[in-house]
Formats: C-alpha cells, structure tokens, sequence
C-alpha cells in the first residue's frame, strides 16, 4: 500500500515565525514601532494666537488705521493735476513761439524791412563858459537827421523820448524830440532844443575843455532815446525803442560851432 502524501503549509519569507529563547519560550516577533504624533506646544496662559488670512491682512486695515485708509483714498492726486497744467501751459507756449516765429518770417519775407539811419547834421551850443567859477546852464541846439529806407514801413515818434548831451559823464543839457510820423521812404530832419540847468564843472573838466576849444576839437556825446511804433500796411506794431549814440567834434563852444566828426550808432529794444 503506497504511502499518502499531504501538502506542507511553505511559510512566507516575508513574515516572521515565532522564535524560541533558550529557556524554550516562544517569543512573537517585534512589531515595527511609530512615532507618536507630537503634541502642539501650549502657549504661555495669558497668551492668545489669532491666525487671521493673509487675503484679510492687506485688504482690510486695522480699526485704529480706518480714518486714515479711507482719507488717503478720497485724497486727490495734486500732483498729477499739477503736472498736467505744467506740461498744458508748455505746449499753448511753445505752439505761440512757433506762431510768432512764422508770423515773423512770412513779414520778413514780404516787406524786406531795412533799419533806419541817424546822423546829426549841425549843432549850435549858447551860454557854454568854461572860464566862470559860478554854475552854468549850457543849451544845444542838435538837428537830428532820421532816415527811413523802407519802401512800405512808415514809423510813429511817440511821447516819452528823451535827449542829452554829456561830456566826460557829466550830464549838460537835455530835452526831447518831436512827436511825429515819418512815412516810408522819407528822410526828416527835426531840431531840438536842449537845456541845462546848475551845472557844476570841476575844475579839472573846465581846464580839459579850454584845451580842446585851443585845439579846436571838443568832444560830446549825444544819446537819444525814442519810443517808435511802425506800421505795416494798416497794423501798427507793439511800441519799440530807439537808442542812438552819437560821439560828435564841434571846433568851439559857440552858436556858430561846426562838425568836425560824428560817429553814431543805435540798437533797438523790441520789448
């Protein structure tokens, strides 16, 4: 009779069979140990933590700061008001520059405008002692030769004009020029009478004008100061200034005293 065989139960590498000790007690095989969750520390007593979300933290300010939050928004940006004026009031400038610039250059162009001319042509000097010890009142007669070369410019002699004759920075006689208009192309030859009043001459400019009367050669300088207005076809212009300087010779201190020399030169003021 064969022998029966009955199948044996492998057991799994995987698990751990019960061991003997030496005393010949079974031991059950250690399970692997966990570590046990930590305990979340307690705060101090009297301490309290708020977690708040960070979405609330930037969006929503304190109670003690809401004042001020909601001042700061109603606040008006000044500053970007104030730059947009600046920048505003820039541009209308730069746009009239402009318009001047080519209002200008078209008048230029169309009217060819030359500069006037002045000279003087005579000079007649009354009551010039040089040889009293006393205040002298010297007058001078000056004829005044003004020329306009424009062909379609004439120009206004207005009020508030002034002439003078100095010598040596001493102011001699003064006065003013005629009020009158001086149409294109026109060469007009006005007189006017100066005056002085009290004048001291120290002795040192007394003695260097009887030289220059020996000499025959006294030297004077004439400044004149004209405000003009011209007109352009129908339009009359801003009101401008004239200045002429005129560094004259005459061979004496007389009512019948010549020119030796004459020297002018003038600049126009446009503002």
């Amino acid at each position: 009779m064969a022998d029966r065989v009955h199948p044996v139960d492998i057991p799994s590498s995987s698990s751990n069979p019960p061991s003997s000790n030496n005393s010949g007690e079974v031991v059950s095989p250690k399970q692997p140990s966990f570590p046990s969750p930590t305990k979340p520390v307690q705060p101090p007593a009297g301490t309290y933590v708020v977690q708040v979300p960070k979405d609330q933290i930037y969006k929503y300010p304190p109670p003690e700061n809401a004042r001020r939050y909601e001042s700061l928004i109603k606040r008006k940006p000044r500053r970007n008001c104030c730059c947009r004026c600046l920048c505003f009031t820039c541009s209308i400038l730069i746009v009239l520059i402009v318009a001047i610039g080519i209002t200008l250059g078209v008048l230029y162009l169309v009217y060819r405008p030359e500069a006037p001319k002045y000279t003087i042509s005579n000079i007649a000097i009354k009551h010039f002692n040089v040889t009293t010890s006393s205040k002298i009142s010297p007058e001078f007669d000056v004829s005044v030769r003004a020329e306009n070369p424009n062909n379609n410019l004439g120009m206004y002699y207005r009020k508030g004009s002034s002439v003078k004759v100095v010598y040596s920075g001493i102011d001699l006689s003064t006065g003013v020029l005629p009020v009158f208009y001086q149409p294109a192309n026109n060469v007009t030859i006005f007189q006017t009478a100066l005056k002085g009043s009290n004048v001291i001459l120290g002795s040192s400019v007394k003695t260097a004008l009887r030289n220059e009367q020996k000499k025959g050669k006294v030297q004077f300088r004439v400044s004149i100061k004209a405000p003009v207005k011209i007109k352009i076809g129908a339009v009359k212009t801003w009101e401008i200034t004239v200045k002429v300087n005129c560094d004259v010779t005459v061979d004496a201190l007389t009512v019948k005293s010549k020119l030796v020399s004459k020297d002018c030169d003038y600049s126009v003021r446009l503002w």
